[in-house]
């Protein structure tokens, strides 16, 4: 499946290097790059795209707004707020907004690519807003492809019985098994037993 993407970004190179990067992606396609949302109904009319990453700051308004302006027009697409700030307030304001997603600038592009797969798939991402969690804390979401991956089933069968792409489950397996400080899917099956996140 092809995710279709639009990108807003006030910073011309910033765009047009998110643009080429998102592009490399073979499951992506940037349908439109804007430099500021003038004409944007018209484009998500034009082009139906599944997700829409802007940044939070824009020149004559910003991100958190025209979130709530695009959810009050009940437009079907997942919104990503893309920050090169890691404040408290601007989580919680792109929350209440209506986005799917925050993502700092500090993270890679790859992990900007998870997100967006992520978000396409149903699920929300946002950092976490209480004091840093111990390592081996595991969302919902990772505890139960953990328990799948006890009962020894493949990558295939995990995305197939969870209703999630196979990248997608290779990027939270890959989450686990960093988390449990492990080098390996059995290990950190092992380290989860002996840390009591997993009963068998």
């Amino acid at each position: 499946m092809t995710i279709n993407i639009i990108l807003i970004d006030d910073h011309l190179l910033m765009l047009m290097g998110l643009k080429e990067l998102l592009e490399k992606e073979a499951d992506f396609h940037v349908v439109a790059a804007m430099p500021d949302p003038e004409n944007l109904e018209k484009i998500i009319n034009s082009h139906q795209p599944d997700i829409l990453v802007l940044d939070v700051r824009l020149k004559n308004t910003n991100g958190i707004e025209l979130t709530k302006r695009i959810r009050q027009k009940e437009f079907q697409l997942k919104i990503i707020i893309l920050s090169g700030y890691h404040y408290d307030e601007y989580i919680e304001a792109s929350k209440q907004a209506g986005a799917d997603a925050y993502v700092t600038k500090e993270e890679t592009t790859a992990k900007l690519a998870n997100v967006i797969r992520q978000v396409c798939e149903g699920e929300k991402v946002f950092p976490n807003l209480q004091p840093e969690l111990p390592s081996e804390t595991l969302t919902l979401r990772e505890r139960d492809i953990l328990k799948l991956i006890a009962n020894d089933m493949t990558t295939n069968e995990i995305s197939e019985a969870l209703a999630l792409s196979k990248r997608t489950v290779e990027y939270h397996i890959s989450s686990i098994i960093q988390k449990l400080g492990a080098d390996s899917r059995v290990g950190a099956v092992v380290n989860a037993i002996k840390k009591g996140l997993l009963n068998l």
